[in-house]
């Protein structure tokens, strides 16, 4: 029976998708990473499931979530990139009916 070779699986997943996923909101670009460590799974297990704020500072990290608290972003947009980066990267994350704090 042939073994699962993870560094070879994750060789290729990185090929196929790069280190980062990179959206563009109002001529800025931002970028998530397309494969998250166990760290920072632990720290989104511990925010309320309605938190975009705290998801969005996890994945982002302080300086890019910073810039980004600069531009005007609903409910509905942040929605709307959690599933496009779900679906290119196979991860599942945020809530359709979370809300951000003010």
């Amino acid at each position: 029976m042939a073994k699962y070779d993870v560094n070879a699986a994750r060789a290729q997943r990185l090929e196929a998708l790069g280190e980062r996923w990179e959206f563009e909101l109002d001529g800025d670009t931002f970028s998530l990473p397309t494969e998250l460590p166990r760290d920072a799974v632990s720290r989104l297990a511990a925010l309320d499931p309605s938190d975009l704020d705290g998801l969005l500072q996890v994945l982002l990290g302080d300086e890019q979530f910073k810039r980004l608290d600069d531009h005007s972003l609903s409910v509905q947009d942040v929605q709307a990139l959690l599933e496009a980066y779900g679906r290119d990267t196979g991860m599942a994350l945020g809530e359709s009916s979370a809300s951000t704090r003010s």
